[in-house]
Parts: structure tokens; C-alpha cells; sequence
């Protein structure tokens, strides 16, 4: 059954049940009189129709119709009569009926209400004149006085009262008298408590005549407040049995009347006005209170009437509250109460708080009056309600909530004009005139088939918190999973809103929160969409833009399917695409900053994510190609802070996870991994993706051989897309120093390899040749790899030789270093530089890689064995004689590297040594090229033993030299060195042997005749025999052996 209409009918007079034949009486007090005359005739001018038996017709009124769209006319005044009479057929003789002109009857006209006044003149006058509909002097004729009891009044005391007849000042004492004992008993019974409130209500009456009767009253407040609490509680709840719960509306609502407000200004107070509140709003629907109490006859207990006339003094009571309401103290605990029903599930409930809220507001509207301060500070909630209404999927709930929120709309420019700046009467100028002309374009009747339009008219009236309010309120509304119309109302409320509005909220934080927290019960796309494109709007604002990220960020990784779309679909603006993005990179970047801490911050995995997420959506991809150097460097940098950690090493805010668990298949360098993919894919970098696949770069780049990882893919950019290779090169040269050691490594290793492109020819020597210098000198081995390949690349540029050659000095000492990379690397470079080496430098470096012949570094040995033999070709003729004594020191070294075990060491050897030979511009016998070992081939090493020991004879002591490699940890060095030493032994001079001695010889032989392997014993034992047998020759039986040859010879 639908709800009491506008203008249906009477309010108090239609209300108001009698349960009793006795007449009421007007209470006149002869010696008050004269006040009584001019407050009556006041009285008259306001409400005289109220108190009438007849409807006084009204002349046709038009009114903005919110239910069907269209302006209409009010019906005849008979039509209302007819409605009337029908209304008032049960109800008695007894009633009580106000002046329309105070209360707000349902569908009663307003002249005004089809328009907005929007003129700031006219809200200056308003505000100097006071509203003509104040109320100032209260109605003073009484209706029917109750019946009493026996115990209390007998009926002759009030045999001669009848209506309109005054109330004798003894009816009023014994009136007090019975209160009197009621505030100390009980009340039983259904006529005992209709008994009280009725006499309750008539002894309100006589306030204005009594100032005994006021003083009454407020000294017994407390009692009366519990016995109202104390029926209030007895009545039944969903039900609605009889007329006692709408006696205590129209007594609360007479007493309001005159300025007695028991249901405010107390917590005890608030506490009842709560309760009838929930009991009368959680009445159960019309019919189903019929079908509950059966089918009543009419009368004054019929169930329709009793609902409908309890429901209109619920109305009538709050409107009370409000007509002298000027600081809005109590139209803000109506509010405050009213605010869940309107938010209220069912539809029954939601209709009725609606009604009694538009209501409210009408009454509040026409008797308008404020004054500073106001109490009032929800006006952005109260209007964001209002509009969630007016897209209320129930037909009459919506038309309700326009039209109140038609009056809200006045009430709200009253209130601006009070509270807006004085000295800034501009703004509110400016906020009138967009408000007419956003009006011009949309009638405000069409707020219930628009909702959002109220966004766009309203928001130029509300402050930075009503705002936040109005958001606050319509996130709330997207709870409504019942009805999807709700969503989307709420959904264009918001986006429109924001819209409007982006720069002047304040609390973005807890918005954003509010929508990720709201985004999992949204079902409907479209809404998704729009809830969505509001944090695109937040974002896009380069004020909004870090504090939405930092809120967006903060939550657990990886980002649920909500928040990942969130991050997917953000719909931004293309000139905001890049400040957004780069934002998000820059919380990225400043957690590489850092000195190296224990754990990595959470936002450096969780910006990581959502840069991961980004990128899948695909929305920002100007901005990715536009940042993309920015974004590939920066993602490397994470890879290589992420190695090895896992979210134990992640320093996680304290509730973030709350009890859950964190699988252990999630790590920092999975995201940063993924990230890093995407971005390439993204960028359409499909063949570098395809070259690091090829090359396991992935599995490098997320190990130890990071740096490997990162000159691949360098490489491969450089190979595949030398465009953005060369926008990489110019954005790390001021990053270089930049950061922890993490980042600067990461960043060098991609430079370097750069480097190679022939732009890096443009570079200033400071940011090229220099900086590798200094690294060169660096404590970390690491960079000192960095920039022995960074020179080698730079040397493929002829032009940059000349600045590295003066880098000779570093290179030299870099030979000496432990670490094998170093020194292949330095040997690389030097091998670039060797034929524009000065002799001094030349000879420098071929002492040096002498030492490192032997090296048990296989590559350390033989580059160093090729360096030499381009050292020994790079000689200049006029030099020869400088350099001739390291070549022959080089030769026997030479000669047994060629029979070592490793193939390309002892190629190398017999390649060098032919070199050296060349040098000195000797032959070499074709033995020494033998592939197979010599201790197998006598013949071949005697024939190569007779050439060095002739050819070095009186240069060289070249079996002192052969021997110190006896001593050799390579097993088949050792063996040709002893080899060599007995063998050399026989081709050498003699005299020399014993001169010198032959003892430090045999010594070294005799240790080796202990070495384990047997061939090296047997090849010793024969060297020491031979060498044995050359001590022991004497000078006489040489002299003898040449006797005898001589003698031989003819005379």
C-alpha cells in the first residue's frame, strides 16, 4: 500500500484516534486574557484551517512533479474536502489539525518549488529579512480535552465542557494532580496509557497561558521522558496493535510546539528518539500488517488507517523538530538517526526514511532561519544519499528523493550564503552562476532520472570535506549488491563527481583506499569501469598523483585480480601517461638509492609489480616507449638487488599479510623477472627476447653471471635496435655514479658494452676515457672488469686510441693481477695497442709477460705467449739490440711449453718461439716442430740440443735456465727439462762444465731420481750419468786421444 500523499489530507487532524466521546476544551484563564487574544488572533492567521471541521479550498497551485516528469496542477480543493471526510469517517469527533502552512503535508503545492533562486542579491534580503514562514506564536485552540477516570476526574467536572469551551483553571490542577501520580505509579492497560498521553497533550496546551504549567513541565521532564521510554519499549515490535505509539508521536510533537523537546538535547533522549525511529520505519509493509491482524472493520482501529495516521505523526514529530531549528543542532540528530534507514535493504524500510527525510526537508526549507554556528557538517553525505536515492531502482523511493532533494538544493545556497567567506564574494558568485547554468541545461524535476546531474549542480557548492563526504558515501553505495541499478548510480555519481571536482579533495588517501576495499563486491563492468577511471582522474593529477601510488602500493603482492585490473585498465590521458608512469618508476628508483640495508623496502617489490601490471594492460604505451631506457635500466638494477632473496628478506610492513601465509614460490626477483620480459615484449623487442632465450641470458641474468646476463642483452639491442640502444647510452651517462654499488654495477656493465656503438665517439673524454680510468683504480675487481672491456670496446674506434694509449701505465700493473679477468682483458686491450708502443713501454711489457710464461692459468699463459710474439714483431730494427737479451732469456721457456699438455699452449709456444727465432734471424731444425713428445724421440732432441747449445754458446747459460724448469709442477715440462739438461750436457763446453761444476747439477738430478713417476727416474738417471761422465774426463786423456791421432798422421 502506497505511502500518504502530499496534500491528501490533514496531519495531526488526520492522526489522532479517539477512543473516547468526550469533548475537548479549549483551556482561558480570564486573568490572561489579553494575551490569549493576541496570540489567538495570530494564531488564527497561521492556522485556522487546521482547526476547522471544514477544508478551506486553496487556489490552484503549480508544482514541479517528480514522478511523472511533467508540471502539474493541483486538484480541485473539493477533491481534497471529499478525501478528507473519507479520511475522518473513523476517527471520531476528537482531532486535532494544524495550519498547512506549518507542517509539509504530502503533495502539498509550492508555489516556489519549481525554480531555484540563484540571485545573490536575493539571498543577501533573505538573510536580512526574516522568512515570512517562521514560525513565532504556536497554535493556542485546544482540541478535545481527554476523558478522564473515575479515580481522577469525575465526569460531572467536565459535564459542561464541549468543544472550543475554555479550560477552567481547576481542570488544569487536577490535570497536574493526575500527572502527578502517574510520574509515581504505573500505567496499565491500553486506556491508561491513551488516558496520560492525552492529558499529557492537553496540558501542553496551556503553556502559553500558564507559566505554572511550563514550570511543570520542565521540572518533570526526566519522568516524563521514562514513561514515554517506558511505553515506547512496551510496544510491540512489527506490529502495530493499537493507537498508543501514535498518541506518543502527537504528544511529543505538541510539546515540541512549544520549545519542550523530549527526545533531544540529552543522551537518554537521543537513545528514545532512536528507538521510535527503528520501530517505525521497521514497521512491516501495509498488507503484511493486514494480513498479521486480519481482516478490522473500519473504524478508528482499522489497520490501513492506524498505519497511515501513526506513519503521519512520525512526519508531523520530526518536522517539529525542525521549524525552529536555525543552528540545525536537530536537524542533524534527525539526520544522524534517519541515515542507516536510508541505506536500508529493503525496500519497505528505505521508502519510508525516504518519504520522512523529503518531508523533513521541505518543512526545513519553509521555515528556514540560520544563524552561526551552525552543527550541521554533513551536507556532502546528506546530498550524496539523496542522489544515490533519486537512482533508487524502487520508482517511489527515487521520485521521493528528488523532490527533497529539490529543497535540499535551497537549503544548501542559504547555507553558503551564511558561511562562505565575506570577503570573498566572487567565489560564491561564480558558484551561483554555474550552478543556473548547469540548471539551464538539466531541469532539476529530472533529478530521479539523472542522479548524476545532482553531482554536477551540487559540487560547486561543497567544500573540500563535503566532497570527500559525497565520495565517502557514494563508495558505501556500491555495497548494494541486490540492486545493480544502485551500483550504477552510485558509479556515475562518482566518476561525475570527481570529474568536476578532481582538484579539490582532500582525504585522496582514504577515497583510494575505499575504492580498492569496494572493488571486489562491484559486479556490474561498466561500474568497474567507472570506479576505476575515478582513480585515473586521482592520479592523473600531478598533486594526487603520489599520494594515490604510495596508497596503491601498499598493498600485498601479488596484486589480487581486483587490483591488478585496477593497474591494467587505468585510463589516462595521454599527456599524464608519462608522469604517471614515471612516478611509479621513481618509487622504484629511490629504493636503489640506498646504501646496501638488510632488507630490501616492500615498495621495491611491490612498484615492481605494478610496473609488471602496467605493462600487461598496455595502457600507458607511449609512455613505456617514451621511458623506456628509464624503465629497462631501472628493472635490471632490481634484478640484480633481488638475487637470491626471497620475502623473508623483504622488509614487509607489520599487517600487510596478516596471519596468511606467503608462498614460497613468490620472490622479489620473480617479479622483477616478469616485469622485465614484458617490457621488452611490450616494446615490441622481440628479437633481443628471442637472442636472450637463445643464449640462456634469462638464466644469467638471474644468477651469478648478472653482469653476463646484462652484456648480452646490451649486445643484442645494440645488434637488433640501435636506436634505443643509443637513447640507453645517453641517459646512463649521468647515472654512472649514481646509487649503491648494486645499481652502479648494473649500469656500468650496460654502458660498456655501449660503447662499441660508434656514438660513443661523441662522448666527452670526462664521460668516456676518465671515468674507465678511475675505474681502473677502483677497489672492486668488478669495475675494473667494467673498464678494462669498456676500453676494449672503445678501441674499436681508431680515433679514441690515442686517449687510451696514455692509460699505458694502469694496463701494465693490471698483467700483475690475481684475478684472471683482469689480466686476460689487459691483454686483449694491449694486443689493440702494442704497434704504437714506445720501446720503453714495449720492453716493460715484455719483461712482464715473461713472468707470466708458466702461468697456471692456462689462458693467462698462452695470451701472454702471443702478446710476446707481437711484442717481439713490433720491435723496431734500431731497437733489436735492446730487446735481443728477452728474446733469448724467452727461448728455452719456449721450446718446453711446446711439449706441454695442453695442445693450444704448446702450439702456441712453437708459433712464438718461430717468432723469436726469426728475430734473431736463426733456423730452427725441423725437430723442434715434432707434434709427438721428445723423451720418445732421442734422435730428434740430441739434433735440437746440439743447435740451441751452439747458438747460445758464450750468449746465455742454457742449462742452468733449462734446469730451474726440472722443478716444474707439469709432469711432461719436467721430463723435457731433465731431458734437455743431460743432453745439453754433451753438446756444451766442456772446460765451462768444469770450471763451474757439475755438482749443483747432480743434486737436482739425484732429488728427481725420487720423483714418482718412472719415466721421469729413468730420463734422470741417464741426464745424471751423462752429466756425471762429463766431470769425470781428464785434460791428460785428452791430450792422449789427440796424441794418438796425431801420431797417426804420415811425417
Amino acid at each position: 500500500m502506497p505511502l500518504p500523499r502530499r496534500g491528501r489530507g490533514s496531519r495531526l487532524a488526520s492522526t489522532r484516534v479517539a477512543s473516547t466521546s468526550l469533548p475537548r476544551a479549549v483551556p482561558v484563564f480570564p486573568r490572561r486574557a489579553g494575551r490569549r487574544a493576541s496570540l489567538l488572533s495570530h494564531a488564527q492567521r497561521l492556522t485556522r484551517r487546521r482547526h476547522s471541521s471544514e477544508l478551506v479550498p486553496a487556489e490552484p497551485e503549480l508544482r514541479p512533479d517528480f514522478r511523472s516528469g511533467k508540471w502539474l496542477q493541483e486538484p480541485a480543493a473539493g477533491d481534497f474536502g471529499d478525501l478528507r471526510q473519507r479520511l475522518l469517517a473513523g476517527m471520531g469527533t476528537r482531532h486535532r489539525i494544524y495550519d498547512q502552512e506549518e507542517l509539509v503535508i504530502p503533495c502539498a503545492s509550492d508555489s516556489d518549488s519549481g525554480s531555484v533562486d540563484l540571485q545573490l542579491s536575493d539571498l543577501e534580503y533573505i538573510k536580512k529579512e526574516p522568512s515570512s514562514t517562521d514560525l513565532t506564536v504556536l497554535d493556542l485552540e485546544i482540541p478535545d480535552f481527554p476523558e478522564f477516570s473515575q479515580e481522577s476526574l469525575t465526569t460531572d467536572s467536565l459535564r459542561n465542557l464541549t468543544h472550543g469551551s475554555p479550560l477552567s483553571e481547576t481542570s488544569v490542577e487536577r490535570l497536574v494532580q493526575y500527572m502527578q501520580e502517574v510520574f509515581g505509579g504505573k500505567l496499565k492497560g491500553e486506556h491508561e496509557k491513551l488516558k496520560f498521553l492525552r492529558s499529557m497533550s492537553s496540558l501542553s496546551q496551556t503553556i502559553v497561558y500558564d507559566e505554572s504549567t511550563e514550570s511543570f513541565i520542565h521540572s518533570h521532564i526526566t519522568d516524563i521522558v521514562h514513561i514515554l521510554n517506558v511505553l515506547v519499549q512496551e510496544e510491540p515490535l512489527n506490529s502495530l496493535s493499537g493507537p498508543v505509539l501514535q498518541e506518543i508521536l502527537i504528544t511529543v510533537t505538541e510539546l515540541s510546539y512549544q520549545d519542550i523537546h523530549l527526545l533531544l538535547d540529552s543522551e537518554d533522549r537521543d537513545d528514545l528518539l532512536s528507538l521510535i525511529i527503528r520501530i517505525v520505519i521497521t514497521l512491516p509493509p501495509i498488507e503484511a500488517l493486514i494480513h498479521l491482524h486480519g481482516a478490522r472493520p473500519s473504524g478508528p482501529h482499522n489497520t490501513e488507517g492506524l498505519y497511515r495516521q501513526t506513519f503521519q505523526a512520525f512526519s508531523d514529530m520530526l518536522q517539529s523538530f525542525v521549524m525552529k531549528d536555525p543552528h540545525l543542532e536537530n536537524f542533524n540528530t534527525i539526520f544522524k538517526h534517519m541515515e542507516p534507514w536510508l541505506q536500508s535493504i529493503k525496500d519497505h524500510e528505505r521508502k519510508r526514511a525516504t518519504v520522512t527525510m523529503a518531508q523533513v526537508l521541505k518543512c526545513l526549507y519553509r521555515h528556514l532561519s540560520l544563524k552561526l554556528p551552525l552543527h550541521f557538517q554533513r551536507l556532502g553525505h546528506l546530498v550524496a544519499l539523496m542522489a544515490l536515492l533519486c537512482g533508487d531502482p524502487l520508482k517511489e523511493v527515487a521520485e521521493e528523493a528528488a523532490e527533497g532533494t529539490h529543497y535540499l538544493l535551497h537549503i544548501t545556497m542559504r547555507l553558503k550564503y551564511i558561511t562562505h567567506d565575506k570577503g570573498n564574494h566572487q567565489s560564491l558568485k561564480r558558484a551561483l552562476k554555474k550552478c543556473r547554468e548547469l540548471l539551464d541545461r538539466h531541469s532539476i524535476k529530472r533529478f530521479y532520472r539523472y542522479p548524476s546531474k545532482i553531482a554536477q549542480v551540487f559540487e560547486v557548492f561543497l567544500s573540500s570535506t563535503e566532497l570527500c563526504q559525497f565520495v565517502m558515501t557514494t563508495l558505501d553505495g556500491l555495497k548494494n549488491l541486490p540492486h545493480p541499478c544502485s551500483q550504477q548510480a552510485a558509479g556515475e555519481l562518482l566518476i561525475t563527481l570527481v570529474k568536476n571536482a578532481e582538484s579539490r579533495f582532500e582525504k585522496v588517501p582514504e577515497i583510494i583506499g575505499v575504492i580498492c576495499a569496494r572493488l571486489s563486491v562491484i559486479s556490474q563492468p561498466k561500474v568497474r569501469q567507472q570506479v576505476i577511471n575515478t582513480v585515473s582522474l586521482f592520479i592523473s593529477r600531478p598533486r594526487y598523483t603520489d599520494i594515490v601510488l604510495t596508497h596503491l602500493l601498499y598493498h600485498p603482492v601479488p596484486y589480487d585480480r581486483h587490483l591488478a585490473e585496477l593497474w591494467r585498465t587505468l585510463e589516462v590521458e595521454l599527456p599524464s601517461t608519462t608522469w604517471i608512469l614515471w612516478r611509479l618508476l621513481r618509487k622504484l628508483q629511490k629504493c636503489h638509492n640506498v646504501p646496501n640495508r638488510e632488507k630490501m623496502a616492500y615498495v621495491a617489490v611491490a612498484a615492481t609489480d605494478a610496473l609488471y601490471e602496467v605493462l600487461v594492460g598496455n595502457k600507458l604505451r607511449a609512455a613505456t616507449f617514451r621511458l623506456f631506457p628509464q624503465l629497462l635500466m631501472t628493472l635490471l638494477i632490481q634484478i640484480h638487488h633481488s638475487i637470491g632473496l626471497t620475502m623473508s628478506d623483504v622488509s614487509i610492513p607489520r599487517g600487510m599479510y596478516a596471519e596468511k601465509e606467503i608462498s614460497t614460490d613468490i620472490t622479489p626477483l620473480g617479479f622483477a623477472m616478469q616485469a622485465t620480459k614484458t617490457l621488452l615484449l611490450r616494446t615490441l623487442c622481440w628479437q633481443e627476447f628471442n637472442i636472450m632465450e637463445k643464449n640462456k641470458g634469462w638464466t644469467l641474468l638471474k644468477g651469478e653471471c648478472h653482469l653476463q646476463g646484462v652484456f648480452l642483452l646490451a649486445n643484442a639491442l645494440l645488434e637488433r635496435n640501435h636506436i634505443l640502444a643509443h637513447r640507453i647510452l645517453y641517459l646512463l651517462v649521468p647515472l654512472l655514479n649514481r646509487g649503491n654499488d648494486k645499481h652502479k654495477l648494473t649500469a656500468a656493465g650496460f654502458f660498456v658494452e655501449l660503447l662499441q656503438s660508434p656514438v660513443a665517439r661523441r662522448l666527452p673524454n670526462m664521460y668516456s676515457t676518465v671515468r674507465l680510468k678511475d675505474w681502473l683504480c677502483h677497489g672492486n675487481n668488478v669495475f675494473r672488469i667494467l673498464a678494462l672491456r669498456g676500453l676494449y670496446n672503445l678501441l674499436r674506434h681508431k680515433e679514441m686510441r690515442e686517449n687510451i694509449k696514455n692509460l699505458l701505465p694502469c694496463l701494465l700493473d693490471s698483467l700483475c693481477e690475481v684475478d684472471e679477468r683482469i689480466v686476460l682483458l689487459t691483454i686483449q686491450i694491449l694486443q689493440q695497442l702494442v704497434q704504437k708502443m714506445d720501446f720503453t713501454a714495449l720492453a716493460t711489457m715484455m719483461r712482464t709477460l715473461f713472468s707470466l710464461f708458466g702461468d697456471v692459468r692456462p689462458d693467462v699463459h698462452r695470451f701472454s705467449m702471443t702478446l710476446f710474439g707481437a711484442s717481439v714483431k713490433c720491435v723496431k730494427p734500431t731497437d733489436k739490440k735492446g730487446a735481443e737479451k728477452q728474446v733469448l732469456e724467452s727461448l728455452v721457456p719456449l721450446l718446453l711449453y711446446s711439449q706441454d699438455e695442453n695442445d693450444a699452449i704448446a702450439q702456441e709456444s712453437r708459433r712464438v718461439l718461430t717468432i723469436c727465432a726469426q728475430f734473431l734471424k736463426w733456423k730452427l731444425p725441423r725437430e723442434v716442430y715434432c707434434q709427438d713428445p721428445l723423451y720418445i724421440k732421442p734422435a730428434e732432441v740430441e739434433t735440437i740440443c746440439d743447435f740451441f747449445g751452439k747458438k747460445c754458446q758464450g750468449k746465455m747459460n742454457i742449462l742452468a735456465q733449462t734446469l730451474v724448469y726440472s722443478r716444474n709442477i707439469k709432469l711432461p715440462i719436467r721430463r723435457a727439462a731433465v731431458l734437455f739438461v743431460g743432453l745439453l750436457s754433451k753438446y756444451m763446453d766442456h772446460n765451462e762444465l768444469r770450471i763451474t761444476g757439475t755438482e749443483w747439477i747432480e743434486n737436482e738430478l739425484r732429488d728427481l731420481l725420487q720423483d714418482p713417476e718412472p719415466s721421469l727416474r729413468l730420463i734422470a738417471s741417464q741426464a745424471l750419468f751423462r752429466v756425471q761422465r762429463v766431470g769425470e774426463l781428464e785434460p791428460e786423456q785428452s791430450v792422449c786421444w789427440l796424441r794418438k791421432l796425431l801420431g797417426c798422421l804420415p811425417t
